[in-house]
């Protein structure tokens, strides 16, 4: 009978140095979840219970538990290395299987997908044409496509005219002749196509308080010149809601022809140098993609060339009431099982889910120090078990030799 139990003990402790090995194997593989070896005694036991003078009959290992505790966060250069801070699961596509993982190493292949190292396709919400995100669960696919141009219609124009200035004394206007106005400012503006057209304001000041704005295309004047005028205060008055229309024309370069309004609600006349505050205007060119932001909500940009951004998807992450439970797989994988529960499917942040930190990986959660403690009692453990076998073959020994 000792030898039956100390073969029990010697098999606890050798699965229990297999689950420190591999721990210890893990220590910087990322989103690497430790795991414990669990035992349990055995007694032999009747209809009626255990006998009251049973001694047991060794050692079972009841488990191998995962922990799925939080490890450190460690930032890289990579902007698609993604890690969760809190619970969760990143959700990703293994030739139709669904699994989750806790590496984040990310990256885009060919295709343009975000795709982990096993080349499994990280799963996301959608979002549609207006940039909403859906309840549509996909891989995520980042679009390399040129981003389309849009036609400049409004301009926002904010500037201080002095007051002190006097009317020029040299007319008609001549955009050519400085000596035909007083400041001019200029803004690019945008066609259909994308092309790039300079703006040109010239103001020249008419009277006490009256100004003429003369807008010109690419050297071309447009319409007649706008008048307008400011109260005894300095604030515009003319024309009433600060917004002129210049006449539509057609641009350069094959766009369609533009209508464009400027808005000059923040021009001011004060007894102070000309000066320029606020140019701003609606359009852009088109744009290549320039590189990819995700934030905290799993939200992921495409930021263009153009200055502009797109909403691609929002990162999903699964949840499960029993993380234990989830069958290991190997290359950072797990699969839900019947044991862990259902699967809850959500954007980060909400309900029970942790956040997503973008250019960063998690750690493995092993504790290496503790893991050498743990290794330390394993080998004493097999070895206390060895010396229960010599001492009851030493014992039978003793018996075998009675005569």
């Amino acid at each position: 009978m000792p030898f039956r139990i100390a073969i029990s003990g010697i098999r606890a402790a050798t699965a229990d140095l297999n689950v420190i090995g591999n721990n210890i194997a893990n220590v910087n593989t990322a989103g690497f979840k430790g795991s414990r070896a669990e035992f349990a005694d055995v007694f032999a036991t009747s209809s009626t219970g255990v006998a009251g003078n049973a001694s047991g009959q060794g050692v079972n290992t009841a488990r191998v538990a995962q922990q799925f505790t939080q490890g450190n966060i460690t930032f890289t250069d990579n902007g698609l290395d993604l890690a969760i801070s809190g619970q969760g699961f990143f959700v990703v596509d293994d030739n139709g299987a669904q699994l989750y993982s806790r590496d984040g190493g990310f990256g885009i292949d060919r295709e343009g997908f975000v795709v982990n190292a096993n080349n499994q396709r990280l799963k996301a919400f959608t979002a549609d044409a207006s940039g909403n995100i859906t309840g549509a669960l996909s891989p995520l696919r980042i679009s390399t496509a040129n981003t389309a141009p849009q036609a400049t219609t409004n301009v926002e124009l904010g500037a201080n005219l002095d007051s002190q200035e006097a009317v020029p004394l040299v007319t008609p206007f001549d955009a050519n002749d400085n000596a035909t106005f007083n400041f001019t400012t200029a803004t690019t503006v945008f066609d259909s196509l994308g092309g790039g057209h300079l703006m040109q304001f010239y103001f020249a000041k008419t009277g006490a308080g009256t100004w003429d704005v003369h807008t010109a295309v690419d050297g071309t004047i447009i319409g007649a010149a706008s008048p307008i005028a400011f109260g005894t205060t300095g604030g515009l008055s003319t024309p009433v809601g600060g917004a002129i229309t210049l006449p539509a024309f057609t641009p350069s370069g094959g766009g369609a022809a533009m209508n464009v309004s400027v808005n000059m609600t923040e021009m001011t006349q004060f007894g102070a140098p000309f000066g320029v505050n606020r140019v701003v205007q609606d359009g852009f060119t088109t744009g290549r993609l320039a590189g990819v932001d995700i934030d905290t909500q799993g939200n992921v940009f495409a930021r263009f060339t153009n200055g502009q951004s797109e909403v691609q998807g929002q990162i999903a992450l699964a949840n499960f009431p029993n993380p234990q439970g989830l069958r290991a797989l190997g290359q950072n994988n797990w699969a839900e099982t019947f044991e862990a529960g259902s699967v809850l499917i959500g954007a980060p942040g909400s309900s029970s889910m942790g956040l997503v930190q973008a250019g960063a990986l998690e750690d493995s959660n092993v504790d290496l120090s503790e893991q050498l403690v743990k290794l330390i009692v394993a080998q004493r453990n097999f070895q206390a078990s060895t010396k229960v076998i010599q001492t009851a073959d030493a014992t039978t020994q003793s018996v075998i030799n009675i005569r």
